[in-house]
């Protein structure tokens, strides 16, 4: 052994020697029992003293629920829960991702570190980084939005939080879900996702390659689903794309996919054809039965020793970025543990407060009805399904607390203002309760568990769900598509309003609803995602003015299906997103009312033109015209004006929240890249920027352009 490592048990725990030399050092000494059982999720080597990465859901919350929820363990363990990815993407605030999934990470850290929970969780997975395409699809909840490039900033922002500021060291990894194009739930074992080149450069992967070469993630899982024919867990761009190209060393398979490469995509005759293909194609983290097959493999030279050590090389830079082969005294996030519980203290508390207040999207507020005046309301009902509960939903932890609607107002309103409570219209309940008080709040949404007993309906079902059908037609989740997007308790809606018009609709739900009679007629509605620890308390707080919404929306808001293409068309140029969306949705794309007015004003470039692999930096005036302090989104979107090939109506490129004080001007700069106006040119296989004169937009939705400017790229 070197003279330098003699401090150490073996060269592969000495910090000083290059990753690659430790790597071979640690796989000379492993027994192939132990390297096929790190193959799986457990990549410990006990015997050599190598800790456990291990993993854990974590999109909007670390995971560690009980048996009773579908959790692995006899205990759940509570953690900091903030509201599904819509929510966190309605913010439009990428610092405040990136601080609410350093909270994940310190948390993740803090239960794999402290000896009384013994679970290791240091691989978080998550962000979502695939796109709502269709507000049909049943995983809306865990995606930020429709937009790529938006998606791709909040997935960068979330894999950075997660990872932490050290220079050399991981907090947490991030493992992305699911490559690639998987928006659809109903026949998503067997079905295939079917666009073109450009679509996949363009707007599919860009989500994907901004976490992994912009945010540093280096682990992705494989959807179900196949892209034009090929079964993604055996595709070759997981080698030849997300591996050489974008430097990702976990590729792994998602829960059963390699035995649906025999059942559903018909591609393999035996789990153990499957799972060599799987191993030859890079994937090198198995959530399937795989180990007897790969020993089988190894046995009958199927795949090689060497191939296997290749796989887990990758695996291992991983254990490495995390400190698990350095000795913890070297490692600064290995103090991490013990006490005090991260998610029991105000710092942890206050990043939730605030994410879930920066959440919330004023959508309607007709003569400036809200904010509420708490002393000038003597009664106010608080009515509907959603009213006394906050709810969790499939990749949701169990929250150290939960505020619902119904006690956020009490506590609001205080002892002084009557509160009528009504869950429904049992016995006119709910009209009652209107009836009788000044003004009424219903809360009315999904259910994002679709139905009472989500952990045990995991049932294939004749027409092609992978679960039991919801109970309702307007509800989705993993594994089925929502079949309706109007919401049956508009119903209760109209009830209330008729015995009181002085109604405010709060919609919690994951994913976009149809609710244009509510729009038509209520005068205020607010939106709220689901699953957020303090979704009460800021309701509460803006519903009586004590903060101005901010929130903006992150998908296009139809007004009927029919304005969809059907649900297995992935051309989005067929009429989705805001960017080709065909007639006039409910709500546009980035749209959020205030309970102030904001005027724009000398919209600026740096330059007059950008060479292309140049810089400019996009300056705006903003200034907040009304009476009170509130937060505006200012949002830059680019028209190509004398393209070549088909683009876009419009493309956002650049945003900022910003909050303004009355009478206060703030100048917002927004940087753009040339290489960001670039399209991927098919036969030359690489992106081109063109040199064309291009229209640069300033507003504060994809629909209400306040300002625009040209600019020339030479």
């Amino acid at each position: 052994m070197p003279a330098r490592s003699q401090a150490h048990a073996y060269p592969f725990n000495d910090p000083a020697l290059p990753a690659e030399k430790r790597i071979d050092n640690l796989l000379s000494l492993m027994t192939i029992d132990e390297k096929v059982g790190c193959l799986g999720t457990r990549t410990g080597v006990p015997r050599l003293g190598v800790p456990n990465i291990g993993s854990s859901e974590g999109i909007h919350g670390v995971v560690q629920r009980d048996k009773s929820q579908g959790g692995y363990h006899g205990s759940a363990i509570t953690t900091t829960q903030f509201p599904q990815p819509p929510g966190m993407g309605e913010s439009w605030d990428p610092d405040l991702v990136r601080e609410a999934a350093g909270v994940e990470g310190y948390e993740a850290r803090f239960i794999t570190q402290t000896p009384k929970y013994d679970r290791q969780i240091l691989m978080l997975w998550g962000p979502q980084a695939d796109l709502a395409r269709d507000p049909r699809w049943g995983r809306s909840e865990e995606v930020y939005g429709e937009d790529p490039f938006f998606n791709g900033t909040m997935v960068t922002a979330f894999v950075k939080g997660l990872q932490g500021d050290d220079p050399k060291y991981w907090q947490a990894a991030s493992l992305l879900k699911h490559f690639l194009a998987n928006s659809n739930e109903n026949l998503r074992t067997k079905s295939s996702s079917n666009f073109d080149q450009r679509l996949f450069w363009e707007y599919y992967s860009v989500p994907f390659r901004m976490g992994f070469l912009d945010g540093g993630a280096k682990a992705v899982m494989a959807s179900y689903n196949s892209w034009n024919g090929t079964p993604m867990a055996i595709n070759p761009i997981l080698k030849s794309v997300v591996e050489d190209q974008w430097g990702v060393d976990v590729l792994s398979s998602d829960g059963g996919a390699v035995k649906l490469l025999v059942t559903d995509h018909k591609r393999f005759p035996t789990q153990k054809e499957a799972v060599v293909a799987c191993l030859k194609a890079g994937i090198n983290q198995f959530l399937d039965t795989y180990q007897d097959e790969t020993k089988a493999a190894l046995k009958d030279g199927s795949i090689t020793e060497k191939e296997i050590d290749e796989l887990l090389g990758r695996k291992f830079q991983i254990a490495i970025k995390l400190g698990l082969l350095d000795p913890p005294a070297t490692v600064p996030f290995a103090a991490i543990k013990d006490s005090p519980e991260p998610w029991n203290t105000a710092k942890d508390k206050e990043v939730s407060q605030k994410m879930a207040l920066e959440s919330v999207v004023l959508l309607k507020n007709a003569n400036s009805f809200l904010p509420l005046k708490k002393d000038s309301i003597k009664s106010i009902a608080v009515i509907g399904p959603l009213a006394d509960s906050v709810h969790w939903d499939w990749y949701g932890g169990t929250p150290p607390y939960a505020i619902t609607p119904l006690r956020g107002i009490k506590e609001a309103v205080g002892p002084s203002v009557k509160v009528n409570y009504a869950a429904d219209e049992t016995a006119q309940a709910a009209v009652k309760a209107a009836e009788a008080s000044d003004v009424a709040v219903v809360v009315v949404g999904n259910d994002p568990t679709c139905g009472p007993d989500m952990p045990h309906d995991w049932h294939n079902t004749p027409d092609g769900g992978g679960t039991l059908p919801c109970t309702v037609p307007s509800d989705g989740r993993e594994g089925r598509d929502r079949q309706v997007i109007t919401l049956d308790q508009e119903q209760l809606v109209r009830q209330v309003y008729a015995v009181n018009p002085k109604t405010v609709v709060i919609l919690i739900s994951s994913f976009p609803f149809a609710i244009n009679w509510s729009q038509e007629n209520v005068p205020a509605i607010l939106h709220m995602a689901h699953s957020s620890q303090d979704e009460g308390a800021a309701l509460a707080k803006v519903l009586f003015g004590d903060y101005n919404p901010g929130g903006r929306l992150v998908t296009t808001w139809p007004k009927s299906t029919d304005q969809l293409p059907p649900m297995m068309d992935y051309n989005i140029r067929d009429g989705r997103t805001y960017m080709y969306f065909k007639g006039e949705p409910l709500y546009p794309f980035g749209y959020g009312l205030s309970y102030t007015s904001f005027q724009y004003s000398n919209l600026k470039t740096s330059s007059a033109e950008i060479a292309k692999d140049g810089t400019v930096t996009v300056s705006v005036d903003v200034t907040n015209t009304g009476s009170m302090a509130g937060d505006e989104v200012v949002q830059l979107y680019v028209k190509h004006l004398k393209s070549k090939v088909e683009r876009p109506r419009e493309e956002l490129k650049g945003f900022q929240r910003v909050s303004i004080q009355p009478n206060e001007k703030k100048t917002v700069t927004i940087p753009l890249e040339a290489t960001d106006l670039s399209y991927w040119d098919e036969k030359l296989g690489r992106f081109q920027v063109e040199a064309e004169p291009v229209s640069l937009m300033v507003g504060d939705s994809s629909a209400d352009i306040k300002l625009d400017a040209k600019l020339q790229i030479r």
